[in-house]
């Protein structure tokens, strides 16, 4: 789910050399910490993918001692949004409490931030969790809306994309390849225009970039078959960026394509525009038809990733979601 290669330089990190290196610089840390730190413990989940080395341990200072998260190294954007959020004191994500660019010499980012206990979301996941995700994301786009989110990036690439698509379709022959090559054809002659229109999107601002149920947790712990409502926590903003906040909601509706079951009811489109709209956010202009834009570009984008993302029900997932946002978007 993280995109390009600017995690190169920490992909080792997750692993055992990572947690070899953190180790090593643990006294370091510690001296960093002015000795509040104590009993860490490195691990790894099951859900993690590369990236920081992590561990549990202990803050000790005036107010008593309390569980805390040690992350190193991160990227940079990442420790500067812990920062600002913690600063915006934002409820819906983890407190920040110490961190720093270097480490024993090295130019090596770090953050120590509150212990969320419960979760990712991913391990039991309900569809009414789409709702508290939604909440989350008016929370978070509420407090990093104190920072101007400046231009759009450069595009990602979709001509092309889309050019990969219609190459694997006829080199690989995937099933109902007869309607791949069709509505693939039809995406590629009227692409131009609907990415015009997808280049003026607005309202630009900062958006998660990363927006999963493993990225959610929560303080407390959940009721097995409860409806108490819930509250979530988001964490990892390596990938935090300018872009429209429809692209977090979609990217969190195409990761269930092919389980459609596991949103039955709360659609992630309708429930951030919901959230966004009650604290008080501008949702832009025709959202749904952004929505449409971007659904077809991913759709189509699907099978030039067909090695990572070429399961059966979401390739046919892709080939309806097509069909329909080309019929919506005329």
């Amino acid at each position: 789910m993280q995109t390009g290669d600017e995690h190169s330089q920490n992909e080792a990190a997750g692993g055992p050399g990572g947690r070899d290196l953190a180790a090593s610089l643990e006294p370091v840390l510690g001296e960093a910490c002015e000795g509040r730190l104590r009993e860490v413990t490195w691990f790894r989940t099951d859900w993690q993918r590369g990236g920081a080395a992590t561990g549990r341990a202990r803050w000790t200072d005036a107010t008593g001692s309390r569980a805390v998260l040690v992350k190193m190294p991160l990227h940079p954007r990442e420790l500067r949004w812990l920062r600002s959020l913690g600063d915006a004191d934002c409820r819906h994500v983890p407190e920040f409490v110490a961190g720093g660019e270097t480490l024993g010499g090295y130019d090596l980012a770090w953050a120590v931030i509150e212990f969320l206990p419960h979760g990712p979301l991913a391990l039991d996941w309900r569809p009414r969790f789409v709702d508290a995700i939604a909440e989350a994301v008016a929370g978070f786009s509420t407090a990093v809306s104190a920072h101007p989110a400046g231009s759009l990036g450069g595009d990602e690439g979709w001509p092309d994309l889309i050019d990969r698509s219609r190459r694997k379709v006829k080199e690989s022959k995937p099933p109902r390849a007869k309607e791949w090559n069709r509505l693939l054809r039809e995406c590629a002659r009227g692409l131009e225009p609907l990415l015009e229109e997808w280049r003026g999107r607005t309202p630009v601002e900062w958006i998660h970039g990363d927006l999963h149920p493993g990225n959610a947790m929560t303080r407390r712990a959940i009721e097995p078959d409860g409806d108490v409502p819930i509250e979530v926590c988001l964490i990892d903003f390596a990938e935090v960026r300018p872009g429209h906040w429809v692209e977090d909601a979609i990217y969190l509706e195409r990761l269930h394509w092919g389980r459609p079951d596991r949103l039955e009811g709360h659609p992630p489109l309708r429930s951030i525009a919901r959230a966004r709209k009650a604290a008080g956010l501008d949702n832009g202009g025709d959202h749904p038809r952004l929505a449409a834009i971007r659904r077809l570009l991913m759709a189509a984008a699907a099978p030039a990733y067909a090695r990572t993302e070429g399961t059966p029900a979401h390739l046919e997932a892709c080939l309806e979601h097509m069909e329909h946002s080309l019929r919506t978007l005329g």
